[in-house]
């Protein structure tokens, strides 16, 4: 599954003022909330707190992928959030974290999973497309962009 199939306007965030990893999440989750009807937000907080007690989701460069699963849901949800000033998320190369794709799957949809990772992670690793993403300037932009790209 490709990061446009699950990505909606209103999941998509630009310049987010968060100050810490915490805050992101919450915010990740506010957003995702909307997306799914039956799950609460901090139902999905617990979800990404636990991936994240298993080692850091940042994969360096100034991104992070967090993801959690989801019981008793049917749809994949994708978040994008850019944050106004980088922020200290434990990232593999220690480096602070400015760009956040997160991703809630089905808990039975493992291999959809990690594909979907997959695929995120190769379109993030393109330097000129990570470029193009700090660049925007609000939230239609930024969402367009992924459209556009994958």
């Amino acid at each position: 599954m490709q990061l446009s199939e699950i990505l909606t306007t209103s999941s998509t965030c630009c310049a987010a003022a968060v100050t810490s990893k915490k805050r992101i999440l919450e915010k990740i989750c506010q957003l995702a909330a909307s997306q799914i009807t039956d799950i609460e937000q901090d139902e999905l907080l617990e979800s990404l707190l636990d991936r994240e007690k298993m080692g850091s989701t940042g994969i360096g460069n100034g991104i992070a992928i967090p993801h959690g699963r989801l019981p008793n849901s049917s749809k994949a949800v994708a978040v994008l959030i850019t944050t106004e000033h980088a922020i200290d998320f434990d990232a593999i190369d220690n480096r602070e974290v400015d760009v956040f794709i997160a991703l809630f799957v089905p808990e039975n949809s493992c291999q959809e999973h990690l594909d979907t990772l997959q695929n995120i992670a190769k379109l993030f690793s393109d330097k000129k497309m990570i470029k193009k993403v700090r660049k925007c300037n609000d939230n239609q932009a930024l969402y367009n962009l992924i459209q556009q790209a994958s």
